[in-house]
């Protein structure tokens, strides 16, 4: 499991192994067929069962994201993605008996952020629907279990990892050892920072929207039926078509005005007009179930005029202005000034979702930056540009082009932080194992013996 070099193929295999834990929970609703035909448990950690067809199913995705064909030789893959699994499951069952949980609330914004991710690169939440022939409601209601274990086995493995570090002498050694025909060749890479701003809603757009909420308010005290009304005129694509009705939440899962407005209500009842972050909301009180309460809205999102824009983007010119005459530094501007939450306190540079790096290839730059930085300098700020945010809202922001490398051999000068970051990743992958070796006779494993050649067992002994 614990190879000491670092190649290109497995810094590919790698990402890919991250990309898939982000997908595979959701495109595994699209391989039903294949999960017919493999259908069987090869594993058991406790409570936890491992499938054939979920083995598959990785083992497949892998191939898809790394563009490889399928090998003989890929029997050793799939035995490391098989060890892997049943890690993750030793992990949920240690947790299990350690009283680790992860609260509803994170449990949600991760899912939605998940969602959101995906629905991006379908091409938005209707092609999501229509791939998956399910409401975004059916979708997180179906995947909410599969992604809070993934995070409880995430936070347990933090808490095993979370005191390892790694001295400048192990990075140089862990480099040291690579051979030198194994060297990766790293391409054109960029850092970068962006300040935004969101396009402000005036008054007038928000009056309009609650006096189209109090109409409807209307109509349903007048006898009509909130959720005719809720699927005709609702704005929330993941709870339109069924009506408005969320489903089942906690306390502190939703936005406090909402469940604070929700939580006042009886049975059938409805509210008043509610301002979130949202938008303005109606709300209907299905019912209480213990803790638990399932609720109906009708979801009204005040217009955006670009007028706004321009406002956004005339103020973000006065703060590039205070950072090119160095009034100010741009992670202070980012901190002050900047609407995304994401990076504000981050000096306002952009990360990698799927490596927490700050450095992105410049060939997966997203095509809207790519030509608003290629003329620009090191150093340089942009002038404000328009776009888009992933959920859909107008916004403005000043690029920042921190550095710009260019493609060469792996060196410790250039690549010191990929270098320690792969290094301390080793080391924290041998404290996993460590841990393994100590907790493996606290959890009942049973492995299918056609998986024998895996020698899963072998790895915490």
């Amino acid at each position: 499991m614990h190879n000491t070099t670092i190649t290109s193929q497995s810094i590919q295999r790698s990402l890919a192994l991250v990309l898939l834990s982000l997908l595979s929970t959701f495109t595994a609703y699209g391989q039903i067929p294949v999960q017919r035909k493999l259908d069987g448990i090869i594993a058991k950690v406790d409570n936890h069962i491992i499938l054939r067809s979920e083995l598959e199913f990785s083992y497949l995705q892998y191939l898809a994201q790394t563009k490889k064909q399928p090998s003989p030789n890929d029997e050793q893959l799939k035995c490391e993605i098989f060890k892997s699994m049943v890690q993750e499951k030793l992990l949920l069952a240690r947790a299990e008996v350690d009283s680790v949980t992860v609260e509803e609330s994170m449990v949600s914004n991760e899912l939605n952020r998940r969602i959101d991710y995906l629905a991006s690169q379908v091409g938005g939440t209707e092609r999501l629907e229509q791939y998956y022939n399910k409401s975004l409601k059916q979708l997180k209601d179906e995947l909410r279990r599969t992604v809070r274990n993934q995070m409880v086995s995430e936070k347990m493995q933090r808490q095993i990892t979370e005191k390892v570090t790694v001295t400048p002498k192990e990075v140089r050694r862990y480099f040291n050892q690579i051979p030198a025909d194994s060297l990766p060749y790293f391409s054109s890479e960029v850092e970068l920072g962006h300040i935004v701003k969101y396009a402000q809603v005036s008054r007038q757009q928000k009056a309009a929207a609650r006096q189209q909420l109090e109409e409807l308010r209307n109509r349903v005290l007048a006898g009509e039926d909130f959720a005719t009304l809720a699927k005709k005129y609702s704005q929330d694509p993941g709870s339109a078509e069924d009506g408005g009705e969320l489903g089942f939440f906690k306390k502190k899962e939703l936005v406090p005005e909402y469940e604070a407005a929700a939580l006042r209500l009886e049975p059938g009842q409805m509210s008043n007009v509610v301002e979130s972050m949202f938008g303005f909301h109606l709300i209907q009180l299905i019912e209480r179930k213990g803790q638990e309460f399932n609720t109906r809205h009708i979801l009204i999102k005040p217009a955006t005029a670009t007028v706004d824009i321009q406002d956004a983007m005339a103020a973000l010119d006065s703060v590039r202005t205070l950072i090119v005459n160095d009034s100010i530094t741009f992670a202070k501007a980012a901190k002050e000034f900047s609407d995304d939450k994401n990076t504000k306190d981050n000096g306002g540079m952009l990360q990698s979702r799927m490596t927490g790096s700050t450095y992105t290839p410049m060939d997966e730059v997203d095509p809207s930056v790519f030509f608003v930085i290629d003329t620009m300098k090191v150093g340089d700020v942009s002038k404000p540009v328009a776009f888009r945010t992933e959920d859909g809202r107008e916004a403005a922001r000043i690029l920042y082009l921190k550095s710009k490398s260019s493609p060469h051999m792996a060196n410790m000068q250039d690549d010191y932080q990929k270098i320690s970051a792969a290094a301390l990743a080793q080391k924290r992958d041998k404290a996993v194992d460590e841990w393994f070796r100590k907790n493996i006779d606290t959890v009942y494993i049973e492995i299918d013996p056609e998986y024998d050649r895996c020698k899963v067992l072998q790895l915490t002994q």
